[in-house]
């Protein structure tokens, strides 16, 4: 009899014994081990080891019922009024306060995890000068000021009153003293930037801009070819208020709305990660490169201002009206300026002066780490995480997010302190420092355990802003885990309706149909660097999902809930215009919750990799529409992509039939931890293995800069080749289409039956 034949008895044990004596001993040894306590043992019998049932186990429907049950609303509510008593900007007092909380928390001896800790890093912050503070004036020809920029928010209520609400600034502008005529440059775009060029000189000018459509530090960054010697920058009524001004009745303390005073803060830097220790851990004795050779942050100064000061400044700009698409919620007309103001300005002749004191310190920075661990395969991780600093407050940004995990935190640890439950596999929390500042914390925690985390990390669960609005759940994630986000959602109850689940209400206002599943939710992509999932997704290839609840996006043109990054993000502002009594937040807990028992412990990973597929399928089909023609014009061919996206779905079907056809309950311990590492792997298939030095490896997930439903490399590739018409150029996109077609067809590879 065969080694490769042996039955399932009793017998089968003592004849493989005698096959694996010509193995290497230590090989023998195991498959002795597992084989003997997998046939010789019954799994049923009451005298059986509690490992051995463990084996087997599955997700226990009941408990996990009984876990989301004890998720309650009350104790997210009070844990959100602590976490929001004081500002805790990263690295402060502060931050050491909501450090200690979640110590205190995650070690509790009745409902805390089985161990929590610290970890340090040394990153580089940059903050404003206290003593100096920024200031934006209007100043004449004779230095007189005629107008100074409110430099702190209007307080309504005493939060905005604290000594410790920061300066509304923008991090790692650099500091400098600089005057000139303004000019009015929509978004700060390059093609913003270009087109004003072509009306007028911008060399000395200031530039005012608004924020949204292109990243903070790009508005500078563009900016500066051009000799334009600083920026300004505030967020349009239009955008972001649906046109309301007024804090008489309009706005906060009134709506949701942010008031004319407020600023929105926020990191400006284009990557993300500790700016001078790129690729290693900021440890105190790492190498830093210098400052002077660190890209991606504004060359020049830029400081945020309220929508009430560029009020002021841009209804008294010179020059042509700008185009309708340029205008905004002002009710006067947008001009491009003279470049200057008009002559019936007072302000005429004026210049704007912009006085920037901001520094860069190397600062102490902690991560707060806690774990359960895992009863079968406690090398396997579901890491569960979101930071904890904020700009001010923060009570939805990051705050929301922290008060749902403690509260989940606290029913899972108590359910292991009482011995009632403990997962298949190991939970990591992670409670990130400095994500403001460029998600540094979570970066950092990647490189350091670099090759640990991307050799036995399942997935990575991201709740940052857990509740934004009251109305729909918003999710995005690699599309192998739309399955378990779907059955999560079923299985909770919408905020203040029995009659329907989460999904239910996330049908209604975001949807999608699916060739294979009709009309379903719709799940975004993780494609750009938002939050804490970045590092996990584009830099480790990590399957990853990130979860909040979201307002109507169909009745308002708001981008964000409006006291994003304000001073007013705060209590009283969640509890009132946000989610009332917080059932919001409890239904957010509840599906997180039920997501991460199923990936801990169900005993086949809920990955599905035939969803994968289809979305390759839809990306490839949107590439043909677009690229092939041209690209055939230029001699590179689509059909590599194409074999490998069909070979791509023939393996996943195969697998998927694979696991539907097995009983892995009863199969060796070996084969399943073979599918589960398949699919635990297949997003690492997708890592660049030609542009290996990047925060952004993942080939099918990264940032898309022309906005297609396709695959992003390629898609700017094409374009920029579109546009410079260079061999050079269209050689890029024949690099592009090699690249795609390969971690393709190694991620099908991944799927196959091993060899």
């Amino acid at each position: 009899m065969p080694c490769n034949a042996i039955g399932h008895h009793k017998g089968a044990a003592s004849l493989w014994l005698k096959c694996t004596f010509v193995m290497d001993s230590s090989a023998a040894v195991l498959t002795v081990g597992i084989l003997i306590g997998h046939y010789g043992i019954d799994k049923s019998s009451d005298s059986a080891p509690t490992w051995v049932k463990d084996l087997s186990k599955d997700v226990d429907e009941n408990l996990l019922e009984e876990l989301l049950s004890e998720v309650d609303k009350n104790r997210i509510e009070e844990n959100l009024r602590v976490l929001t008593k004081v500002p805790h900007l990263a690295t402060t007092a502060g931050d050491e306060q909501t450090v200690q909380l979640m110590l205190n928390r995650w070690r509790d001896p009745e409902t805390g995890l089985d161990q929590a800790w610290r970890e340090e890093f040394m990153v580089y912050l940059s903050f404003p000068d206290p003593d100096r503070p920024n200031k934006v004036t209007v100043v004449n020809s004779s230095n007189d000021v005629l107008h100074t920029a409110r430099e702190k928010e209007k307080a309504y209520t005493p939060d905005q009153e604290n000594a410790a609400v920061v300066q509304p600034y923008a991090a790692y502008s650099p500091a400098g003293q600089v005057q000139g005529k303004l000019v009015y440059a929509n978004y700060g775009r390059m093609t913003d930037y270009q087109h004003l060029s072509k009306l007028m000189n911008l060399r000395n000018a200031i530039a005012i801009t608004k924020n949204g459509r292109t990243g903070r530090a790009d508005q500078a960054i563009n900016a500066a070819p051009f000799g334009i010697l600083g920026v300004l920058v505030y967020t349009d009524p239009l955008d972001m208020n649906d046109g309301f001004m007024s804090d008489a009745n309009e706005t906060y303390p009134h709506s949701w709305y942010m008031p004319p005073s407020a600023v929105e803060r926020g990191a400006y830097a284009s990557t993300y990660g500790d700016l001078l220790t790129p690729y290693l851990a900021a440890k105190e004795e790492t190498y830093r490169v210098p400052l002077k050779d660190v890209t991606g942050i504004p060359p020049i100064p830029i400081q945020p201002i309220g929508f009430e000061d560029a009020y002021m400044l841009i209804c008294e700009l010179d020059g042509k009206p700008a185009p309708p698409e340029w205008q905004g919620g002002f009710n006067c007309t947008y001009n491009y300026g003279g470049p200057g103001f008009r002559s019936s300005s007072a302000f005429d002749n004026s210049d704007v002066k912009l006085d920037v004191f901001n520094y860069g310190e190397v600062k102490n920075s902690s991560n707060v780490m806690g774990v359960i661990r895992g009863s079968v395969e406690p090398d396997r991780y579901v890491i569960y995480g979101n930071h904890r600093d904020s700009w001010v407050h923060g009570a939805i940004d990051p705050s929301s997010g922290t008060s749902v995990m403690l509260e989940l935190t606290r029913v899972l640890g108590k359910m292991v302190k009482q011995g009632k439950w403990r997962p298949r596999r190991s939970i990591i929390f992670g409670s990130w420092g400095a994500e403001e500042f460029g998600l540094i914390g979570s970066s950092e925690y990647t490189e350091q355990y670099f090759t640990k985390l991307s050799e036995r990390t399942v997935a990575y669960i991201n709740v940052d802003i857990a509740v934004q609005g009251n109305v729909s759940l918003q999710a995005a994630g690699m599309p192998s885990l739309q399955n378990v986000i779907f059955k999560a959602a079923k299985q909770v109850k919408a905020p203040g309706l029995d009659s329907m689940s989460v999904y239910d209400k996330w049908i209604c206002y975001s949807n999608r149909t699916s060739p294979v599943y009709g009309l379903i939710p719709s799940l975004g992509y993780l494609t750009g660097a938002g939050s804490d999932y970045a590092p996990f997704v584009h830099y480790l290839g990590i399957t990853s999902l990130d979860i909040s609840y979201t307002f109507d996006r169909t009745k308002t043109r708001a981008r964000i809930y409006p006291a994003y990054h304000t001073a007013y993000d705060t209590f009283d502002y969640s509890s009132k215009f946000i989610d009332p009594g917080f059932y919001t937040h409890q239904a957010v807990g509840k599906t997180a919750g039920s997501v991460l028992v199923r990936l801990a412990d169900s005993l086949v990973l809920p990955i599905n990799c035939s969803d994968y597929a289809e979305s390759l399928e839809a990306y490839l089909r949107m590439a043909l529409i677009l690229f092939e023609d041209q690209l055939l014009a230029m001699n590179i061919s689509m059909e590599p992509i194409k074999h490998a996206v069909a070979n791509f779905r023939s393996a996943s079907n195969h697998l998927e039939q694979v696991i539907r056809s097995s009983d892995l309950a009863n199969e060796t311990p070996l084969k399943l931890r073979k599918i589960n590492d398949q699919l635990m792997l297949l997003d690492r298939a997708f890592l660049n293995p030609v542009n290996l030095q990047s925060k952004f490896r993942h080939i099918i997930w990264a940032p898309i800069q022309i906005t297609t439903r396709t695959f992003p490399g390629l898609s700017d590739a094409y374009f920029r080749a579109k546009l410079s018409r260079t061999d050079a150029a269209w050689a890029q996109v024949h690099l592009l289409v090699s690249v795609i077609s390969q971690v393709i067809e190694g991620a099908a590879h991944m799927l196959r039956d091993v060899i």
